[in-house]
């Protein structure tokens, strides 16, 4: 990103590799949008494959130490080989905002496979009440990938990678990355 380069919707859109740092300080959330649970399902099976919640008593991110701050923006997924067999995931959040009213929030997804851009998804909230606690469920179609690249990828534990770009109106708010490892899982 250049100096000065203002990172909109139309930016990350056009992203054409995984960022190297974080486009916003967490400061930039001033809608004080938290993260209190987050789950991913199979669409056609039910199951779930990912789910974790926020204790209620967990401190804020924004009151850990500088360093602690980035680490709780990344997430890292172990799915397995078998993820690739889906055809719809579902990822559902449930958040709450402050005191703020919150208008067009949007997320723009973009994954990537060693730099190389797999699918860009966009999903987006019209409206939050302030003081509110929402959920919200993307549907998500796995994209077609090639045999041979699916197979680097399981061989590639975190080589897959994703940004999430959290944005209110054209304003970027919030920013969090992701690593994916899809080699078998050691039961």
């Amino acid at each position: 990103m250049q100096a000065g380069q203002k990172v909109n919707q139309d930016y990350a859109r056009n992203l054409q590799e995984i960022t190297k740092e974080f486009l916003c300080p967490i400061s930039a959330n001033i809608y004080n949008i938290q993260f209190l649970k987050f789950r991913i399902r199979d669409m056609e099976s039910g199951q779930v494959l990912f789910e974790v919640e926020r204790d209620p008593d967990e401190e804020s991110i924004e009151n850990l130490p500088p360093a602690l701050q980035d680490d709780s923006r990344r997430i890292k997924y172990h799915f397995g080989p078998q993820f690739f067999e889906l055809k719809t995931i579902g990822a559902q959040l449930t958040f709450s905002v402050g005191d703020k009213p919150i208008k067009n929030f949007t997320i723009i997804e973009r994954h990537y496979f060693r730099n190389v851009l797999l699918r860009s998804y966009e999903f987006q909230f019209p409206f939050c009440i302030p003081n509110s606690t929402n959920t919200w469920e993307h549907i998500y179609t796995i994209p077609e990938i090639a045999e041979d690249i699916k197979q680097l990828m399981i061989e590639n534990p975190f080589d897959t990678k994703s940004d999430s770009f959290y944005f209110v109106g054209d304003t970027l708010v919030m920013h969090n990355k992701a690593e994916y490892d899809y080699s078998p899982i050691n039961e």
